[in-house]
Parts: C-alpha cells; structure tokens; sequence
C-alpha cells in the first residue's frame, strides 16, 4: 500500500517515502508520502488562494454540503480506517472503533452549525443597536499527533471548514497509512473546492515549522507536548500569530479508604491501560489514602497482572502495544530509573524488544515519590506510581465522607479551600484540562467528549482547606503549563 498526500484539490506523492512499521512485530504495512517544505509551502499558497478568491468563506450552503460529504466518507471508510488505527497506532479493536465512530457525528455538527450559527443583534441602550457578526480567520495550520489520528484530526479540521477557514494539516508519520486513508476520503468529496483542504503527511517537522513561521498562516491549532507547545508559541510570537495549545499533562487519581475497591480497582486499572496510556487523560500515578493503600496495592496488582498484552488488531487483547521502539524504550528506562526509588510488582516489557509493556506498580519506595521523573513528566507513559497520604478530620473528629464525584464537607470548611481553586461548576472544583468532561460517578469513569471547551475532573464539592492543603503538598507535579492542578477522586 502506498499512501499518498492531498494538495490542493489531488492526491500526489512525494520526493521521498516512508516505510509504515506495524508496531506489534515490526512488519511493514506500507510506504507512505514523507511531505516536505517545498509541499507545505504548496498548499499554504493553495488556502491562501481558496480563501481569498472563491465564496468559500461566505457560501453557508457549501460548507455544510462539503462537512456532510466528509462524515458520509468517514461512514463509507470506517472499517477500513478501524483495522489500520488497530494495525498501524496498536489500539485495540474496540478503542479504535469508538475513535473512528466519533468522527462521522463531529462532521455532521459541525455540518449543521455551518449553516446555521449566526451573530447577535441587540438594542444595548435606547436608540442604540449592537450587532455583532462571527468572520473566520483566514488560513489555518492544524498540526495533529498520532495517538488518536483520526478523532484528534477531525476535533481540530471540523470547526475550522465550519468557520470558512481554509486549512492545511500536517499529520504523524508514525499513523501514515491511516493518514493515507483520510486524503482517500478528502479526494471523494465532490463539493470541496481545491485548495481547501491540504492534507501532509510528514516524518519531520518542516512542514510544521513553515506553518508557524509562514504569515500566509493566520492561525495554528496545535495538539501534543508541553515543551513543544512552548517552542511553538516563541516561534509565533513575532508575527503574534493566534495560537490553539492543547498540551501534555498529568492526571494522578486520588483513593480514599473509605473507597469501594470493587469499582475503583477496575477503573484505575482502565486508565491505565485504555489506548495503552498513550492519551492525555492516562492515569499516571495513584494517592491513596493509607488506610486502604496496602489492599488497593494487591488488588491493582492481581489487575493489572490479568491484563492481557497482544497486537491490537487481535480481538482477545485488552492492551496494545506501544506505537514504536523509541518510545518503549523511553518507558522502559524510566521503569528501570524508578527501581531506585521503589519496587516494580508488576513489569511489563519484551524480551525480543517489540513495545508491548505493561504498566508497572511500584511500592514500598525508600524515597519521596515526587522526586522521580515518573512522577514528575507530562508525557504519557506505562508508568504508575502510588503515593501514600493521610486523611484530615473535621470539627468533633469525624472525617469527612467521600463519594464517588462527590465530596460532603462541613460549610464552614469550603471557602478557604474555594479560594484556592476556580470554581467554574455549581459544587465546586472544574479545572482545564482540553476538550470534554471525565468524570468519576458511582465508581465509574465516565467520558463526556461532546463538549467542546473544556475537559475537567469534576469534585462534586470542594475538600476541607486543610485536605486541599495537604494535597497540593503531594502534587505539584500535576500542574500544567496553566498552573491547574489536575486529579481525579474515586470514593466509596
């Protein structure tokens, strides 16, 4: 298979090609197109042109023509795109599936709110009117990673056609093929005029540079690390070029001993494991209470001990392998790195070297958690860690009772610790963290992805000061490059 790129209305090739490594056991599954910067200055050149010169910005009717010919082709393509995200990413079957599915229905919203999302007209004063009217910003470069290429792809190119932006898209070799797969879907959109829509695939990141630095580029929508959003956001400051930064974080999850293990266990071992931790809301490291942190300790390890490794697209398999050598490598060293500190219970990894590794739980450290990089890093990993606190009690010594997304304190103890924290819900704690709501309700992790603005661990009330505290002593590490703390509760 030969995976090829979309500029300005075609599919093309490329000056050079890349293989596609399936990471499961190292076959190649294809070449694909490797973009460069004489392509990505192509294809700016093409929106630029699109965007000035046809009523693609102004034609309501086209745009929710052309976003509907995209979900009815990710419809006609999405057993297709499922086995190669399988194949090509390691997710397994059924994450790959829930991506792919989300895409079509993003396509389609955003189809309805093209032709329907108008301004507001208002008579703010006697006499006097106010009328305000949304224009889109011109040319925008979206800049996806691989770890979920399709959903991250569509969240970011679907508003921006809504909008009547013009768009280029630079994508991860790393998913190619699947990459190749959605120009297939762009080439097959009747009503998509040329130079809409420019689709790069690219091992390298010139392509990506000359959408930052390029003044033909009005906007850039950028999804992956911190530290690469930080170069990023210097490069365009010269030109102070708008910017969307959706970045790496940490999410530990905080367990109370008065948690029902049997439906806290599952989901911990599930926030782990899910797209093999490869995602932004991974779990990375557990606070637990000492009062239940030996028995969660043993039950996570029975868990994840029964977690069963194997190529994504093998229907038996409950965690894929990582995307490639570089990164399971990565893992592996920090895993090494934190025997030093503690005790790995269970521990993944490959004899032969393939990416299949397993998270491991450490315990029984002889040094403070927080001082080790699997506990201090923003990018996603296998790594898990617990950290040990001990609980505050509340006026006349009772302890206050946690809920699963709820937390009942004493009044008198909620708005020092409201202080400390924005409150943006009607009981407290929602903090930033991208796109949707994940939420711990009823001892079950529940995702909310259909709303757009933010993405939050939701705390249905708000720990007495002193808890909060003591808390944000255990993780400074979870703040982002927002200074947000991030975690999520699961009570009993």
């Amino acid at each position: 298979m030969n995976a090829l790129q979309f500029v300005d209305g075609r599919l093309v090739g490329s000056a050079h090609e890349t293989k596609s490594i399936a990471p499961a056991d190292g076959a190649v599954l294809g070449t694909y197109a490797d973009a460069d910067a004489e392509q990505a200055a192509e294809a700016i050149a093409a929106a630029r042109r699109a965007f000035e010169e046809t009523d693609w910005a102004r034609d309501r009717r086209l745009r929710h023509r052309v976003l509907t010919e995209l979900a009815d082709g990710v419809d006609r393509h999405a057993d297709e795109l499922i086995t190669m995200v399988a194949r090509e990413n390691g997710k397994i079957l059924k994450d790959a599936a829930f991506e792919v599915n989300l895409s079509a229905p993003k396509f389609r919203y955003y189809a309805g709110l093209a032709i329907s999302h108008d301004g507001r007209a208002s008579e703010v004063a006697p006499g006097l009117h106010l009328t305000s009217a949304p224009e889109p910003i011109g040319v925008a470069g979206i800049i996806t990673p691989w770890n979920s290429p399709v959903a991250l792809l569509v969240r970011s190119l679907a508003p921006a056609l809504a909008a009547g932006c013009t768009a280029v898209l630079k994508l991860a070799g790393q998913t190619g093929m699947v990459n190749g797969l959605f120009h297939q879907i762009l080439s097959e959109a009747p009503s998509l005029p040329a130079g809409v829509v420019s689709s790069l695939t690219e091992s390298g990141d010139e392509v990506a540079r000359l959408l930052i630095s390029s003044p033909e580029v009005d906007v850039v929508s950028y999804t992956g690390s911190t530290r690469v959003g930080r170069v990023i956001m210097a490069n365009a400051a010269p030109q102070l070029k708008r910017l969307s930064l959706e970045l790496g974080g940490k999410t530990p999850m905080i367990v109370f001993d008065d948690a029902e293990l049997d439906a806290a266990v599952p989901v911990l071992t599930a926030a782990v494991t899910t797209f093999t931790g490869q995602f932004c809301m991974t779990g990375s490291r557990i606070l637990v209470q000492r009062g239940i942190a030996d028995r969660l300790r043993d039950r996570l390890v029975e868990s994840l001990s029964a977690v069963r490794v194997g190529p994504g697209d093998d229907p038996d398999s409950e965690m894929g392998p990582m995307i490639d050598a570089a990164n399971a490598r990565r893992v592996d060293a920090i895993v090494e790195e934190a025997s030093k500190y503690g005790v790995a219970l269970v521990r993944g990894g490959d004899p032969a070297g393939r990416q299949r590794v397993l998270p491991p739980v450490a315990g029984g450290g002889r040094r403070s958690a927080g001082g080790h990089r699997a506990a201090r890093g923003l990018r996603p990993g296998r790594h898990l860690r617990d950290v040990r606190f001990r609980g505050r009690r509340g006026p006349g010594g009772q302890r206050d009772r946690v809920r699963p997304g709820r937390v009942r304190l004493d009044p008198r103890r909620r708005s020092a610790a409201q202080s400390r924290a924005p409150a943006t819900g009607r009981h407290g704690l929602d903090q930033h963290l991208g796109h949707g709501h994940r939420r711990v309700r009823g001892g079950r992790l529940q995702a909310e992805r259909d709303r757009p603005a933010q993405r939050s661990a939701r705390i249905g009330g708000v720990p007495g000061a002193q808890d909060v505290r003591a808390l944000h002593r255990l993780i400074p590490a979870t703040r982002d490059f927002d200074g947000r703390e991030r975690a999520f509760l699961v009570g009993g």
